[in-house]
């Protein structure tokens, strides 16, 4: 590709990490490098992408950001992480085949961070020789980062984190009794940017509540699902998305238009990744967190100003929901083994406290104050105890702030004026 010389493999890895003798999936491997030092020795960066259930992103010509600082300076290995991309991805027929909820429920629960290290740990030795590698992490990215800090740090050179470091130990609970606020002032600022607004989000609430009104894929419209549109508030231009498609939501007075639903289809069906809404609980369950249990219903519920009768409308943020497996056709087929999931009181561990207050590896971590998503005094307190941290807090972004040219360069230079990455090949 023009700026990107490019390579793509396929390796095999066990499903279960445990039983590596068992069944297996795919996991794919896209290299990147300048065009013009693709036989040099360079050092290594892997890419943790956000989600959970994201695939790593599909680079562009000319994309900017971190990717062109890293290809400055790095060799780029973009993993899809298990589950996503073309790497074995599910859909909810695979869950289905597997049997009855508890074995739908421990089939997704091997689709972790702690899988996911344990796979980028096999393509590093594989197919890199055991090289030590630096990490860039958006957000989910910084849950497996701290996973990979706390079972194979040796296999790190430095942790580059964007907007995602978790709580520890993780507390889906306290996550939500946080995420609710920022939301709820999130939509407020959306109004006092455009208060017009509130009146058309309260005339579609209100149409949609006396109308039984369609999704072109046969879905019917709620009141809910139309708030869960917020979610998009926590990225740079996310209140203009929601301005423009607001102005093309009647074709005229009482009839919502095709192209406002085909739109709202789109944003809120999970086609590409259902992973996302499927595991979004999942990712804070660790060793005697006991169960998830629907934590965000569960704060949505002692929160009447989120109704869907009030007035104006509050929009709900990266929240997943029970109704959403039953009202979205695409995520349907994984409600028995998402409600078992929530039940689980037993996880595998994902975080290592010890070895985290022991950490030699250097991290460098961009919390964006502002973010809508994770918090930034949970990731503040996080970083308090993670050895040989550093962090860089900022209002100037949203949560997708890793987008902008200076974000990662920013990480590098904390890093770089601390001592610099940790270089040489860990004993394998």
């Amino acid at each position: 590709m023009p700026g990107m010389w490019v390579s793509e493999r396929t390796i095999e890895v066990p499903l279960d990490w445990d039983e590596p003798s068992g069944e297996t999936i795919e996991v794919f491997v896209r290299e990147l490098v300048d065009p013009d030092r693709r036989d040099a020795d360079l050092p290594l960066i892997t890419y943790l992408q956000g989600g959970p259930g994201g695939a790593n992103p599909r680079p562009l010509t000319g994309s900017g950001g971190w990717l062109a600082e890293a290809l400055a300076n790095y060799r780029v290995v973009l993993v899809d992480q298990r589950g996503t991309g073309r790497s074995t991805p599910i859909e909810a027929t695979d869950v289905q085949h597997r049997g009855d909820a508890a074995a739908g429920a421990d089939y997704l629960a091997k689709f972790r961070a702690d899988s996911i290290v344990r796979d980028l740990e096999h393509v590093r030795t594989t197919l890199y020789e055991g090289r030590k590698w630096a990490t860039i992490a958006q957000s989910f990215g910084g849950w497996i980062t701290l996973t990979y800090l706390s079972v194979a740090p040796q296999a790190l050179s430095a942790c580059y984190i964007h907007g995602g470091v978790p709580g520890t130990p993780p507390a889906a609970a306290e996550v939500y009794r946080r995420t609710f606020t920022r939301v709820q002032d999130k939509t407020a600022e959306f109004y006092r940017r455009y208060p017009a607004d509130a009146d058309t989000v309260a005339a579609i609430a209100d149409h949609l509540q006396a109308n039984d009104v369609r999704l072109p894929d046969g879905d019917r419209l709620t009141v809910r699902r139309f708030q869960s549109l917020g979610i998009d508030f926590g990225m740079k231009p996310g209140f203009e998305r929601m301005h423009w498609l607001l102005e093309g939501a009647f074709v005229r007075p009482g009839r919502l238009s095709t192209g406002f639903l085909e739109q709202v289809q789109a944003r809120t069906s999970s086609a590409g990744n259902p992973l996302f809404w499927t595991l979004q609980e999942s990712i804070y369950g660790d060793v005697g967190s006991g169960p998830t249990a629907w934590a965000a219903q569960a704060e949505r519920d002692r929160r009447p100003e989120f109704a869907e009768d009030r007035r104006p409308l509050l929009f709900t943020g990266e929240m997943a929901f029970p109704w959403m497996f039953e009202e979205v056709r695409l995520l349907r087929g994984f409600a028995p083994a998402v409600n078992e999931l929530a039940r689980r009181e037993n996880w595998s561990r994902l975080y290592d406290p010890d070895a985290l207050a022991a950490n030699e590896v250097p991290v460098a971590a961009a919390v964006y104050y502002d973010d809508m998503y994770v918090d930034a005094h949970l990731q503040l307190d996080t970083l308090s105890g993670l050895g040989n941290s550093q962090y860089w807090v900022t209002n100037e972004f949203e949560h997708d702030g890793i987008g902008a040219e200076r974000t990662f360069a920013r990480l590098r230079e904390l890093i770089r004026d601390r001592g610099g990455e940790q270089t040489g090949t860990e004993a394998r």
